[in-house]
């Protein structure tokens, strides 16, 4: 590509948007587009017509798109924001780049998964959310690749960091206002800082825009998360080791701290057939949350 890429950015202001803006700058021009529209062109994902526009306007190289609708208790009961965002907005965008034979990285989550396995999920695996949040996020997936674009999805889990609203920045908070603190033990995942997340997705869409990578033989859903697992509570034991706070933290079940969304007991994702592809490993989520907070 003789000319410098142009990358649209989708929800560029969320947490791992935040990060994506720093690591596609090296790539090329970034278009950094958000529901407030800090740093770029405005977007609201309910609206059709402006999703083609900007598409019309931008004339991208590429996409990524980290919006979301990740409030997933809140999905619960505003199912029509959360289809529409996480799924009826990705489809439409996936035909509007197929067209153009524009390619197109976009996020998912461990969520789709019902937690009955005790090992770590692979792509093959069949997924079964619990949740309104992860069933919109599963039909997102599925609309994006019957849209015909060139597009690769990767699910990721437990997403922390040191900007938005995230698990890491709610501890580090109630270790400072509370003497003692319940966490759930039995949910097991895979913490993943969102700067690593938005790092490893720049180089990959390197290749991608160098016409190294061809998405029309790769393309589809690869599992790309913190190495690892770990409890909320192991999570939160090792933010709180770390950070050198104190607090009187007590492990708890989840039948302690009820939610009106169901979560899985485990949605660890294996990461192989992402490592083997594109050759690249992610970190095991403690020597992230080392740096992270560092």
């Amino acid at each position: 590509m003789n000319h410098q890429p142009r990358i649209l950015l989708i929800g560029s202001s969320g947490q791992v948007g935040w990060e994506l803006r720093r690591t596609l700058a090296g790539l090329g021009i970034v278009i950094a587009s958000s529901l407030e529209g800090k740093h770029g062109p405005r977007i609201d994902l309910m609206d059709t017509q402006a999703l083609a526009q900007l598409i019309n306007e931008t004339q991208p190289d590429a996409v990524v798109n980290a919006a979301a609708y990740t409030a997933v208790d809140k999905a619960e009961n505003d199912r029509n924001t959360a289809q529409r965002i996480n799924a009826d907005a990705v489809g439409e965008l996936g035909k509007l780049l197929a067209v153009r034979n524009t390619p197109i990285i976009h996020y998912s989550t461990d969520f789709v998964f019902s937690g009955s396995i005790d090992r770590p999920y692979s792509e093959n695996d069949a997924p079964n959310p619990l949740n309104v949040y992860g069933a919109t996020k599963w039909e997102g997936e599925r609309a994006l690749l019957n849209s015909g674009a060139n597009a690769l999805i990767f699910r990721t889990s437990w997403v922390y960091g040191r900007y938005g609203a995230n698990f890491l920045l709610t501890m580090l908070r109630l270790f400072r206002e509370r003497d003692e603190l319940r966490v759930v033990d039995d949910q097991i995942g895979a913490p993943t800082w969102s700067r690593m997340l938005a790092e490893i997705t720049a180089l990959v869409l390197y290749r991608v825009l160098r016409g190294e990578l061809d998405l029309k033989q790769i393309g589809g859903i690869y599992h790309l998360s913190g190495a690892g697992e770990v409890s909320w509570y192991g999570f939160a034991r090792a933010i709180l080791e770390m950070s050198g706070l104190e607090t009187n933290l007590i492990a708890i079940p989840s039948s302690d701290y009820p939610t009106p969304a169901q979560r899985p007991h485990y949605s660890v994702l294996d990461n192989r057939k992402f490592q083997e592809t594109f050759g690249l490993i992610m970190p095991d989520w403690q020597l992230s949350l080392a740096q992270c907070l560092e």
